[in-house]
């Protein structure tokens, strides 16, 4: 597949139904990978994310991307940067919400999604590094987040409870 052919863009506030329905997913099929349960989601609603789908925050670092195969095709990734709001951790954000839908794996729909993150990242004033969150034992994610110039500075042991089974969480940073 050629990778260029994918359509990464920031997502808006007419892209919340599919973006919600592919965060469900992901949430349903790999409750592992994500701090919110699918329940927490639903009962929130796809209004949880009117205020980053909005867009009023993008330069400063808050905003959604989505990935497409082509123009006028279902959502088939997403990935989002969260800015810190303390006025002293303003130079961090956080990579959040990472998902690939299972159907596009392995067409570098994750990397490019990242890529697009980084670039924008660069963009914004005052931002100095970008941390993430991935489950250890995620080797995949790991790879695809060293190769890009992330790396691990922690582990948050039994970061999160998944229905009473413990997963241990890397903590991973990189400079921008």
């Amino acid at each position: 597949m050629n990778h260029a052919a994918l359509l990464i863009r920031q997502l808006g506030p007419a892209d919340r139904d599919a973006y919600f329905q592919l965060r469900l997913r992901g949430l349903k099929a790999h409750p592992e990978l994500f701090g919110q349960s699918y329940e927490e989601a639903l009962a929130r609603g796809p209004a949880q994310h009117d205020a980053i789908l909005q867009g009023l925050h993008a330069v400063e670092g808050d905003f959604l991307l989505g990935a497409y195969l082509a123009a006028d095709t279902p959502l088939i990734g997403v990935v989002g940067l969260a800015r810190n709001q303390r006025d002293r951790e303003r130079h961090k954000a956080s990579v959040i919400g990472m998902y690939v839908a299972p159907e596009a794996a392995g067409r570098g729909v994750g990397r490019a999604l990242l890529n697009e993150l980084l670039t924008r990242a660069a963009r914004i004033d005052g931002l100095r590094q970008l941390q993430l969150m991935v489950d250890s034992s995620n080797e995949a994610a790991r790879k695809l987040y060293e190769s890009l110039g992330f790396r691990k500075y922690g582990c948050e042991i039994e970061g999160l409870n998944v229905d009473g089974v413990f997963h241990d969480t890397d903590l991973m940073m990189r400079f921008i």
